[in-house]
């Protein structure tokens, strides 16, 4: 009987075996097992990349061809190394490595050896890869840049590495992919999806043809072309206006949420990253950590907003009944607290109304707004957390959402917040502790496309669209539904009008009246917000940042924007200026205010970013 059984394991083992085996080799087909198999070798064929336009359909970025040396290791035959080396450009010791990288990832499948051949040294390596087994050139396309601005809206693509191919087994080694930007954020859409050919081999080693007459061989889809919300020419200019001075520009259309542009400052050629200077070159720019020309400034940048904070201030107070655009507050030059403590005005304003205060931007009054919204509920908690709920409902405080991968939250701070920084219960803590968020100043702070999006906001009088670049996937006629969906804010209507009255008095009578456009009518507020920094371990107070918010026409605005411009003195000397030029040049499309726009183009503040370094004197304005 045991020798029945003993037997009868045998046999079936044995079945189970040819039975898996003719499974392995004759019934699975999936591309795993094909790419495990060793008899097949796996070409890939790489689609073209989708193009990328502006809202008007001009053409920014295409592809241009690009040819890589590939190896597979386990095919390398013994070669002339040093002649090589020297037809691909590279030193023997840098081969060596990457063929022991190649090695690693996998000796069956293809590695990159030299990325990124142009067409002169494809024509001279082409001719002699024969004498090179285990090496060959695969074509594939590279970004071709159309535009020398927008690299930060853009993005680049980079090879992966072994953690996006862990985490995405789409991707093999030495394949690229969207790293930074709308080339980031729209990846699946614009790569397309790549061709695979099954080669089979004989036992020799040798190519005899597609595997099974290439039934399992797909061939590559093309990437999707996308349109962007970006306006090139507006583009362009506020780049070219940002010159010589660090900062941001964020311009929306406030009817539909899309970006007009987004300019930070300094800003690079998006095509350094092309080619293979790319890794040189993105050194260079990485290790730049005074200019920061990768840091996205209109995204990235936190910054207190300065005065332009103070509309939304109003809008509270008046939400929260505790005042009414007509009600009066006496200014005698600045607001007293704690006794003895003031907070400055530029002027004694004496009687101030809502629309005179925003127009003159009178620190007393928006002071006093802002002790009254938070001093009328029972505790200073309630009253904050109050507070926050309406900043909150403009988007600020947190993550807008919109479609580029890098952000920051800002910080609108809660009674959480404070509690902790004044170790409440066993200090209490009051109004007037926190005075200085009623002018956009203490712990507060905003990027430049939160501030432009409070600003589209109230030109619409309460309401906006999460804001976004993609304006639609050619061929598909959509964008992502998130961006088609209405955000109120927690203020009434109706109260927006009396705000709108004061920023469009900004231009007439106020702080900004000599940078008036001819023909259009501005509503814009300016701001100027403190700067410190530390040298030598000692807090400093530095030159102050020139803030600007603005949209336009007053009625059925097209444009709203927040103009960012760090050490530059007061709101209207540079960023005023910026944002009138900008808005003209959307909306007439040329420049009458010559004067402005010679000022901002020959200007410079590079000697004011040497400061820190040059022990020159900074400028304070109180």
């Amino acid at each position: 009987m045991r020798k029945v059984v003993l037997i009868a394991l045998v046999l079936l083992s044995g079945v189970l075996f040819t039975a898996r085996l003719f499974y392995l080799q004759v019934l699975d087909s999936s591309p795993e097992s094909l790419e495990q198999n060793s008899a097949i070798k796996v070409m890939y064929d790489y689609p073209q990349r989708g193009y990328i336009f502006d809202r008007n359909k001009n053409l920014l970025v295409s592809n241009q061809p690009s040819y890589d040396v590939m190896v597979i290791p386990r095919d390398v035959k013994p070669l002339d190394t040093l002649e090589f080396c020297k037809l691909l450009k590279i030193s023997k010791e840098d081969f060596k490595e990457l063929l022991r990288k190649a090695e690693i990832y996998s000796p069956r499948l293809p590695s990159v050896v030299v990325p990124q051949l142009n067409k002169a040294d494809y024509a001279s390596l082409s001719e002699k890869m024969y004498k090179y087994e285990g090496f060959y050139i695969q074509r594939r396309s590279l970004r071709d840049y159309q535009v020398k601005h927008s690299a930060n809206v853009l993005g680049y693509i980079a090879e992966v590495n072994n953690a996006i191919i862990k985490k995405n087994p789409y991707y093999q080694m030495g394949e690229l992919i969207g790293t930074a930007g709308v080339e980031k954020e729209y990846e699946e859409v614009l790569r397309g999806v790549k061709g695979v050919k099954y080669i089979q081999r004989d036992r020799f080693n040798r190519d005899i043809g597609p595997y099974k007459d290439g039934v399992f061989d797909t061939i590559p889809e093309r990437g999707k072309d996308i349109q962007l919300t970006i306006d090139a020419v507006l583009q362009e200019y506020g780049e070219k206006l940002m010159v010589n001075k660090r900062g941001g520009i964020v311009a929306i259309e406030p009817s539909t949420g899309e970006i007009l542009a987004l300019v930070t400052a300094p800003s690079y050629d998006p095509s350094l990253l092309v080619g293979r200077d790319r890794s040189k070159n993105f050194t260079k720019l990485w290790y730049d950590t005074i200019a920061k020309p990768l840091y996205d400034r209109g995204l990235m940048g936190e910054y207190p907003p300065g005065s332009p904070f103070k509309a939304l201030t109003a809008l509270i107070a008046l939400q929260e009944n505790v005042t009414t655009e007509d009600d009066r507050i006496n200014c005698p030059g600045g607001y007293y607290y704690n006794g003895r403590r003031l907070m400055k005005c530029h002027g004694a304003h004496g009687a101030t109304s809502m629309v005179y205060g925003i127009a003159k931007s009178c620190n007393t009054y928006f002071a006093t707004l802002y002790r009254r919204s938070v001093d009328k509920y029972s505790t200073i908690q309630e009253g904050t957390d109050k507070w926050k709920e309406h900043l909150a409902s403009f988007g600020l405080g947190n993550f807008l959402g919109y479609d580029l991968p890098s952000g920051k939250r800002g910080l609108i701070p809660d009674s959480k917040f404070y509690n902790r920084f004044y170790n409440f219960p066993k200090y209490r803590w009051f109004s007037t502790a926190t005075i200085s968020n009623s002018i956009g100043q203490g712990e507060i702070n905003l990027t430049p496309i939160q501030m432009a999006n409070f600003t589209a906001a109230i030109a619409n009088r309460g309401w906006y669209y999460t804001p976004h670049v993609i304006k639609n996937i050619i061929g598909t006629d959509t964008i992502p539904q998130k961006f088609k969906e209405k955000h109120h804010t927690t203020i009434d209507p109706k109260h927006f009008e009396p705000v709108v009255e004061g920023m469009f008095q900004v231009y007439e009578s106020g702080t900004a009246s000599y940078l008036r456009i001819p023909g259009i009518e501005i509503c814009g507020k300016t701001g100027t917000a403190e700067n410190f920094t530390r040298i030598d371990g000692k807090r400093v107070q530095l030159t102050d940042h020139s803030i600007f918010v603005a949209f336009a026409p007053k009625d059925n605005p097209k444009i709203a924007l927040a103009v960012f411009v760090e050490n530059g003195y007061w709101g209207s000397r540079w960023a005023g200026r910026i944002a009138g030029l900008m808005i003209e040049k959307y909306i007439k499309g040329e420049i009458t205010r010559k004067d402005m726009e010679k000022f901002i183009l020959e200007g410079s503040l590079e000697d004011e970013y040497a400061k820190p370094y040059s022990g020159k004197p900074f400028t304070i304005n109180r």
